[in-house]
């Protein structure tokens, strides 16, 4: 009969106590990343470029090429901070923007790294292309605005948070949450609430994963990040109430205003949308952000399903409470105010379409080209919005020197209309006499315009004010220069100085 063979016994390949780490390592891709979102800035947006209104106050503040404009309620000057190294050292605008263009690469980096333990590698590095690849984040990265910074920040703030509710208990992970906070609300403090809000609540409220400790360090951390602006709230407005007061006159009140058809419009190109009275004139260039929602949502199932829904939550919620002011609150529209809500919502985004190309061949054509079709529209609104910017600076650089060209020369003072940004390119103060920037009597201009060159700027065919009484008018290109009596005079009519 048969015998039987003695068997073996199975062996059973051991247990790792290693974390799992993803297929790929993350370090390449992320680092291609930052790489081509440094080439494409330097390359398309970098050259040819001159300073935006906004920037001129920003980057004078701490050098530049005329005297600190007068800095309104609404503004922080994180972003003067950090473009100090440079703009105290050279007034070349080129210079300013490859620093920032290098810089904004590199932090772009240092966010989506802080994420590496949380995320696959095709999730995060698709969700730094994504965001990379949007025409408001190519534009604003080189430039010497605030915006792009809070975006960068929160995602940071957000992966800490994330990685300390899933229960990495170092000190660097709650450190790196606050102080990535108090950047954000040293860039803007306003953002600086609406993305803490939702991380301290999820500090404190999570069921299992309560970190009180993590709750105030984040807290600490918006606290210092707007120590400055407190400060100067104090010394200058009577206290931050009194600041918060005048900063909602200026941005034309705080309230409910239904601003999301405003910014739908605005994603055609243009940078301010104030008051935003238009018409859709280009509705291929908001389709994505319709989308935006329902591949959110795909994205946060999709995280579940991959046992990472918690993170796909938090990275979608605190994305919505950063947009929440922008879309109900303000009255008016820039693309670059949703920055952070992009930058966070490219996670849970990233998960659905790295699930739908990790599907079949077959199943990626479609996606395939829908992602193409979506890069080129951003690509065509960027052109456009470079253009645009050129001939806005190109502007501004003609009347600075027609000014300069009349004797209006450092020492001088600009006042009137686009007085800020034409200012800075003439190397002369700007001084207004009414308005949100009022910072000077009628009065006290007028004599000061007997010691310095001072020209009152009126645009088009619009009416003088009255500090113009008896000056010298000169015309420059779309509008006028009331040159004060005193130097300004002397010098344009060739007399005695």
């Amino acid at each position: 009969m048969y015998g039987t063979r003695p068997t073996r016994p199975v062996q059973q390949a051991p247990v790792s106590t290693r974390p799992v780490r993803w297929a790929a390592r993350p370090l390449p891709w992320l680092t291609a990343v930052a790489l081509l979102f440094a080439a494409a800035q330097l390359a398309f947006v970098v050259p040819g470029s001159g300073l935006s209104w906004d920037e001129t106050v920003y980057v004078s503040q701490v050098g530049g090429n005329a005297p600190a404009a007068y800095f309104s309620a609404p503004r922080a000057r994180g972003i003067s901070y950090l473009v100090a190294p440079v703009a105290a050292l050279t007034t070349s605008t080129t210079a300013v923007r490859t620093y920032l263009a290098l810089l904004s690469a590199a932090a772009l980096f240092g966010a989506l790294r802080i994420w590496r333990t949380v995320l696959p590698t095709p999730v995060l590095a698709g969700a730094g292309a994504l965001f990379a690849a949007l025409w408001p984040t190519l534009f604003y990265g080189p430039a010497a605005m605030p915006n792009l910074w809070c975006a960068l920040g929160s995602l940071a703030a957000t992966g800490w948070t994330v990685r300390t509710l899933r229960g990495a208990s170092r000190p660097a992970e709650t450190t790196g949450a606050a102080s990535a906070v108090a950047l954000v609300a040293l860039m803007r403090p306003a953002d600086g609430f609406w993305l803490a809000l939702p991380l301290m609540l999820a500090a404190v409220l999570v069921p299992g994963r309560r970190r009180p400790g993590l709750g105030a360090a984040l807290a600490g951390g918006l606290v210092v990040g707007c120590a400055p602006w407190t400060a100067e709230a104090y010394a200058h407005y009577g206290g931050p109430v009194a600041r918060l007061h005048r900063a909602a006159e200026i941005q034309g009140g705080l309230g409910w205003n239904f601003a999301v058809d405003d910014h739908l419009r605005a994603l055609a190109g243009r940078t301010l949308c104030r008051p935003c009275d238009i018409g859709w004139e280009s509705p291929a260039t908001a389709v994505w952000w319709v989308a935006l929602p329902l591949l959110t949502t795909g994205g946060i199932v999709t995280a579940r399903r991959a046992g990472r829904g918690p993170v796909a939550l938090l990275a979608t919620a605190t994305g919505v409470s950063t947009a929440v002011p922008y879309l109900f609150l303000v009255e008016y529209a820039a693309p670059r105010f949703l920055l952070p809500a992009y930058a966070l919502l490219a996670v849970p985004v990233a998960e659905y379409l790295t699930h739908l190309f990790a599907r079949r061949r077959a199943g990626t054509v479609v996606p395939a080209l829908l992602l193409a079709a979506h890069l080129g529209v951003q690509f065509s609104a960027l052109s456009h919005v470079i253009r645009t910017s050129h001939a806005t600076g190109a502007r501004f650089a003609a009347v600075a020197g027609a000014l300069n060209g009349m004797g209006v020369r450092a020492p001088c003072v600009v006042s009137g209309d686009d007085a800020v940004p034409i200012a800075y390119y003439a190397g002369c103060a700007s001084r207004q006499t009414g308005g949100h920037d009022a910072s000077i009597t009628p009065e006290a201009l007028r004599d000061l315009a007997r010691h310095v060159p001072v020209a009152v700027l009126v645009t088009g065919g619009g009416a003088a004010p009255p500090v113009t009484r008896g000056s010298h008018v000169v015309p420059l290109p779309k509008g006028r220069a009331h040159l004060l009596p005193g130097p300004a005079v002397d010098r344009a009519r060739g007399g005695p100085l």
